[in-house]
C-alpha cells in the first residue's frame, strides 16, 4: 500500500484536532495551520491547508490523508460588519511553494485560486446566502456556488463554514473580457468591468443625490475589476462615462425610449431578476451595499448587467432595523424608512425603473413565470430541507462551539427561535408569507413586453436543474431564445441511458419534469442537444 507523508505542521494539526468535538463528518473537513501567525484583515498571511474529502456520501475522518488539497494558502479575515463576530469569515488564495497563486478545482467547482470561507454566525439557519445564490443561478445567472464544510484552525474547531466562490472575473465566474493596462482605446477599452456599491468605496461619484437623502448623499462606486491598483486612467474615464450615460438616460424624460433611453445602456432582464432576488429576500442591504454590476466589451455585450448577487446573511427576516424583517413593503424603498443611514442609500435607479411601464409589465410577467418553478414555496422548502438534512449532524457540533441559538446576535429580529428546528420553521413561514405579499402587490398593469433573452448569452438555451441534489423527480428549467425542440438524454455513471426524450420549447421559460423517482442514489449526467447542434452537459445528484 502506498504511504502518504504529510507536512509536519499539517500532521500535527490532525492529532491536535482529535481533541476537538470533530472526529469525523459527512461534510468535507478543512484543517488550517498558520504556524503561530495571527490571521489579520489584510494582508494575507501564508499558512498550510489540508482538505479531507472522500467523495459524496463517504464519511471524512480527521485522521484521513489530506486527499483533496494539501498545500500552501494565503489567508485573511474578510467581510465588513461580520468581522465583529467571534466566528471570523476568511478569504483564501491557493498558493504554490514559491508563494505564487495557483488554480485548483475544488469540490467540483471551476478551477480558481481565490475562495471564500463564509462564517454563518449571525445566520442561525446557516443557509440564507445559499438560498439567494441558488435563486439567482436558477434564473440563469452566475452566482457563487456553495459547499458546506467543517473547519479547524490551529487545532480549534471553528464549526460549519460555507466554502464558496468569490466574485471575480474569469471563465468560470463573471465571464467577461480580460483587461490589460494597454486596453485604452477602441473596443478594448469598453470592457470588461465589474463595479459595485458598497462600504469603503474607492471609485467615482454619481451625479445624482440618493432619493430622500437628508444630507445630499451621492453614492460612490467601487472598482472591482480591474482593481484600483490595476486600472489605468483611460479605463477609469471610460467606465465612469458609461455609467454616467446610463444614469443620465434613466433620469431623463425619455428614459423609456427603447432606442435612446435606459435600454441603450442596461440589460433590463438582469435588473428585473436582481430586483426579484432582493425583494423575495427583503434584503436590508439590497441595492445599496454589496451590490455588483458588470459590463463586457462592446463587441460581446455593450450593456450593464445587474449582478452577481452577493451577501444575503441579513436577508430573509434577519435584520431588526430599517424594516429589515417585515413581511410587507418593498426593499427598494429603504430610503423612505432610513433616510439618514450612514452606510449608504439606495440610488435613484429603482424608483425610476418602477415608473417604467415596460419594466413593470416585464417584472410582472417574469414573476409569474418564476412562481411555478424557482419561486414556488414547495421548491423553497425542498432547498431548505436539503440543507437541514445535510448539516443535521454537524450543526450539533457547530452550535456547541457557538451557543447562539435562542440568543440575540446583532441584528437578529424578534422573536428569536430557541432551536435550530425553530429557525427553519420561521424561515419557511416567512418566505411563504413574503411570496404571497409580493403576489398581491406586484404591479399588475400592461401587457407582457416582448421576451428579452439575456444579451450576454450566446447559446440558444439556458439550462438549470432543480432541486440539485434531488430526491424524487427532477425538474429541468430551460430558457430558450427561439422556438425549438431539444433532445434530452440522461446517463448514470456507468454510461447506461436512464432517460431519453425530445421536448418542444417555447420562446422564454420552459419546465421539463423528469420521472426520476425510481432511480437509485448517485450521479447522473444530463445531455442536451438543440437542432442547431449545440450540446450541453449538466450533472445531477440523486439522493
Amino acid at each position: 500500500m502506498k504511504k502518504i507523508f504529510l507536512p509536519l505542521p499539517l500532521l500535527l494539526m490532525v492529532f491536535i484536532s482529535t481533541a476537538q468535538p470533530l472526529t469525523s463528518s459527512n461534510l468535507p473537513i478543512i484543517i488550517i495551520n498558520t504556524n503561530g501567525q495571527a490571521i489579520v484583515d489584510d494582508p494575507k498571511i501564508t499558512a498550510d491547508m489540508g482538505i479531507i474529502y472522500n467523495g459524496a456520501g463517504v464519511r471524512n475522518n480527521v485522521t484521513d490523508p489530506f486527499n483533496h488539497y494539501n498545500g500552501k494558502i494565503g489567508i485573511e479575515i474578510r467581510g465588513q460588519s461580520s468581522q465583529q463576530f467571534p466566528m471570523k469569515p476568511y478569504g483564501i488564495e491557493l498558493r504554490d511553494n514559491t508563494g505564487s497563486s495557483q488554480e485548483k478545482v475544488l469540490f467540483g467547482l471551476p478551477k480558481e485560486s481565490d475562495w471564500v470561507l463564509y462564517a454563518p454566525y449571525t445566520d442561525k439557519t446557516l443557509m440564507r446566502n445559499f438560498l439567494a445564490y441558488t435563486m439567482s443561478r436558477e434564473m440563469g445567472h452566475w452566482a457563487a456556488n456553495c459547499r458546506y464544510v467543517e473547519v479547524i484552525v490551529n487545532g480549534d474547531y471553528k464549526g460549519i463554514y460555507v466554502f464558496m466562490e468569490k466574485i471575480k472575473r474569469g471563465s468560470g465566474r463573471v465571464n467577461i473580457a480580460k483587461m490589460a493596462a494597454t486596453d485604452i482605446s477602441g473596443d478594448a477599452v469598453t470592457g470588461g468591468y465589474i463595479f459595485s456599491l458598497d462600504k469603503q468605496p474607492d471609485g467615482w461619484f454619481s451625479s445624482y443625490v440618493a432619493p430622500g437623502s437628508t444630507n445630499g448623499n451621492k453614492r460612490r462606486f467601487s472598482y472591482v475589476y480591474p482593481k484600483l491598483e490595476n486600472i489605468v486612467q483611460q479605463q477609469k474615464d471610460y467606465i465612469k462615462s458609461y455609467v454616467d450615460s446610463f444614469e443620465n438616460a434613466l433620469a431623463g424624460p425619455q428614459f423609456q425610449d427603447p432606442v435612446s433611453g435606459v435600454r441603450k445602456f442596461a440589460d433590463i432582464p438582469s435588473f428585473i431578476d436582481y430586483f426579484i432576488v432582493d425583494e423575495v429576500s427583503r434584503n436590508v442591504d439590497g441595492y445599496r451595499l454589496s451590490s455588483y454590476f458588470y459590463k463586457d466589451r462592446n463587441s460581446k455585450n455593450s450593456k450593464i448587467v445587474a449582478g452577481p448577487v452577493w451577501d444575503y446573511d441579513l436577508a430573509f427576516r434577519n435584520a431588526d432595523y430599517c424594516d429589515g424583517s417585515k413581511l410587507t413593503g418593498w426593499a427598494y424603498e429603504f430610503n423612505t424608512v432610513c433616510p439618514g443611514d450612514g452606510a449608504g442609500l439606495v440610488p435613484f435607479w429603482w424608483n425610476s425603473f418602477m415608473k417604467d411601464t415596460a419594466f413593470k409589465s416585464g417584472l410582472r410577467c417574469r414573476w409569474k413565470q418564476l412562481r411555478s418553478t424557482t419561486l414556488n414555496e414547495t421548491h423553497f422548502n425542498t432547498l431548505i430541507d436539503s440543507v437541514f438534512n445535510l448539516v443535521n449532524e454537524a450543526r450539533q457540533r457547530h452550535f456547541q462551539r457557538w451557543p447562539v441559538l435562542g440568543q440575540y446576535v446583532w441584528p437578529n429580529a424578534q422573536p428569536i427561535p430557541t432551536t435550530y428546528e425553530g429557525e427553519i420553521s420561521s424561515l419557511k413561514a416567512w418566505i411563504s408569507a413574503r411570496l404571497q405579499w409580493i403576489d398581491a402587490n406586484i404591479p399588475n398593469s400592461g401587457a407582457c413586453y416582448d421576451y428579452h433573452y439575456p444579451a450576454n448569452i450566446k447559446e440558444s438555451v439556458i439550462i438549470s436543474l432543480y432541486p440539485n441534489p434531488f430526491q424524487g423527480n427532477c425538474t429541468i428549467s430551460v430558457q430558450s431564445r427561439v422556438l425549438q425542440a431539444v433532445s434530452i438524454n440522461i446517463f448514470d455513471v456507468a454510461g447506461r441511458k436512464v432517460y431519453g426524450g425530445r421536448h418542444n420549447l417555447s420562446v422564454g421559460f420552459n419546465t421539463v419534469s423528469i420521472p426520476s423517482g425510481q432511480w437509485g442514489a448517485g450521479v447522473y449526467f444530463f445531455s442536451f442537444e438543440t437542432p442547431a447542434g449545440e450540446k450541453f452537459i449538466r450533472k445531477g445528484v440523486k439522493q
